[in-house]
């Protein structure tokens, strides 16, 4: 019996502890919420105090967009990659009805690059900065 007053007491002392570091915890991260987004607040709410729900909806807000931009990005993304690969596509069986020889320098056109999908943001600034493949 004494054993399990002992548990009892050790719980009381030990709840309002546990909830304080559970509450600093959440404050912290909502601190560095409200750090992270600072532009995005200030265009907001310039001047006016920010309450926590204000923080979090803020946040909530900001990563719906972030998210529906990732996804038009990588749907145009796949779009093109599919609409060049139909053209390498078209262009090697036009090649081979009208028995054209391939260029020389086929492997540094950017169509031939696309043929593999590459995703990454370093690849397609290389493709823009590279001089326009024209089939003349």
């Amino acid at each position: 019996m004494a054993s399990q007053q002992h548990a009892t007491l050790t719980h009381k002392l030990r709840k309002p502890l546990v909830e304080k570091l559970r509450r600093e915890r959440i404050n912290g991260s909502i601190q560095q919420l409200k750090s992270l987004l600072a532009p995005e607040f200030l265009t907001r709410q310039p001047d006016s105090k920010l309450e926590k729900a204000d923080i979090l909806e803020m946040t909530v807000c900001l990563l719906r967009r972030l998210k529906s931009s990732d996804g038009a990005a990588a749907a145009f993304r796949g779009g093109y990659s599919r609409c060049a690969r139909e053209v390498a596509h078209f262009l090697s069986e036009e090649r081979a009805r009208t028995h054209i020889p391939p260029c020389e320098e086929e492997d540094s056109s950017p169509l031939s690059a696309t043929k593999e999908e590459d995703s990454s943001p370093l690849s397609a600034t290389k493709q823009e900065d590279s001089a326009p493949w024209r089939p003349w």
